[in-house]
């Protein structure tokens, strides 16, 4: 299995540099950010593999929720071939009224990528020790479709 590279910057030039570093070593690159601005930055112009999205801290408006992906991300990434993480840890440690939110903002991330054909995996310590078939359940849960659960 190839080695990950784990890049959380909030400075584009030193996510840039990162990246490539990790690129040139030949790494599978994935870039974490809450960062909404960074994160459309990096996916328009560098090549990562796997773009994780944090969803705690977030603030939802009143009549719709800010997961920090939306049609022009998914669409960006579908043409450079991104998949896109869900951050394990984050569900995990969170506590009630946030984990719900948490869990809401994911489903609404795996309809979009659902409907543009992205392919989703778990990502963080807690997808590590997890069994896949914990994993492929969780998924179903919270409504992945079954040509996703391929490459969990």
């Amino acid at each position: 299995m190839k080695e990950i590279a784990i890049i959380k910057e909030d400075n584009f030039d030193k996510a840039r540099k990162a990246i490539r570093e990790g690129k040139k070593e030949n790494k599978i690159t994935l870039f974490a950010s809450s960062n909404d601005e960074l994160i459309r930055k990096i996916l328009e112009k560098e090549p990562i593999d796997i773009l994780v999205i944090f969803q705690a801290g977030r603030k939802d408006n009143q009549k719709q929720r800010n997961s920090g992906f939306n049609q022009v991300l998914a669409d960006i990434s579908k043409k450079n071939k991104v998949t896109i993480g869900i951050c394990m840890d984050e569900i995990v440690c969170s506590k009630d009224k946030e984990k719900s939110d948490i869990i809401a903002r994911v489903m609404q991330n795996i309809k979009l990528c659902s409907k543009n054909k992205i392919p989703m995996k778990f990502c963080g310590q807690s997808a590590r020790n997890a069994d896949t078939y914990d994993l492929k359940s969780l998924g179903l849960v919270l409504g992945m479709p079954t040509w996703m659960m391929k490459n969990i």
